[in-house]
């Protein structure tokens, strides 16, 4: 188990380096720039889209604007904005959550690009009524057929990923948790986990987004409240806190840990 810990962590650690990170950083930049700062100017946009006001039944597709919200938002609560906060402090300080501030802010933009492309390039199946999408479809049909080894790419690492990142990280930090803290064995919280998603994940992306449109809109609910709460209980320590924060931002551990 060490040994494999370690394969996955020196994988992680050659993907995710300074290459990539730039790439992402100055690509964010770029798209916030082109687009005119589209976080800020289409905010009241993106309430009215998931409040439901131009959902259209008769619209093709399978699932709601907030559906398909809920179905992103999934994963992101607990790996990004808990574990991947945590780990980020624990490496660089507390100076790194200003430039996780920083890139969050620009990354908005990417991932607005992102979901438009994929809809833009979507392919609709007229036998099975399905509708297929992705960065693996719009890199072939966006950019041309000479850049499908490209999208195969793509398609094979956003599978790896899948794995990993989606599935188990999540799953042994929730099975060490239990474990630690309610001593039930990890052997029956990674069962409980396989049948909770299998019956899920097996009723297609319709099952996906219906489940997370009911338990997303929990999770972010009791994830605000929690930190609102810590906030509260240690008020008096807010000023400091953030006093630490932009002084220790601009060191170098902070902007990589950050990054």
């Amino acid at each position: 188990m060490h040994t494999l810990n370690i394969l996955i962590g020196n994988f992680v650690g050659f993907i995710w380096n300074w290459p990539v990170t730039l790439l992402c950083l100055l690509g964010c930049i770029f798209f916030t720039i082109f687009l005119k700062f589209i976080q800020l100017r289409c905010f009241p946009h993106a309430i009215e889209l998931i409040k439901g006001k131009f959902d259209n039944p008769n619209e093709k597709g399978q699932i709601t604007h907030f559906q398909a919200l809920s179905a992103a938002l999934s994963a992101t609560i607990g790996l990004g904005n808990i574990a991947g906060v945590a780990i980020a402090i624990a490496i660089a300080g507390p100076g790194s959550i200003f430039w996780m501030w920083v890139i969050g802010f620009f990354g908005m933009a990417t991932k607005y690009v992102e979901c438009t492309l994929g809809t833009h390039y979507r392919e609709f199946d007229k036998e099975t009524n399905e509708v297929h999408g992705g960065p693996m479809y719009y890199i072939t049909k966006g950019l041309g057929k000479k850049f499908k080894p490209l999208a195969i790419f793509y398609a094979v690492a956003i599978s790896l990923s899948a794995f990993g990142a989606g599935c188990l990280f999540q799953a042994n930090q929730a099975a060490a948790a239990l474990n630690q803290y309610y001593h039930i064995p990890t052997l029956y919280t990674g069962i409980g986990l396989f049948l909770v998603s299998f019956i899920v994940i097996i009723g297609g992306i319709k099952r996906i987004g219906n489940v997370a449109s009911k338990i997303v809109p929990l999770m972010c609910v009791i994830y605000i409240c929690c930190a609102l709460l810590i906030c509260l209980l240690n008020a008096h320590h807010l000023p400091a806190a953030f006093a630490i924060i932009f002084k220790d931002a601009f060191s170098g551990y902070a902007i990589a840990g950050g990054f």
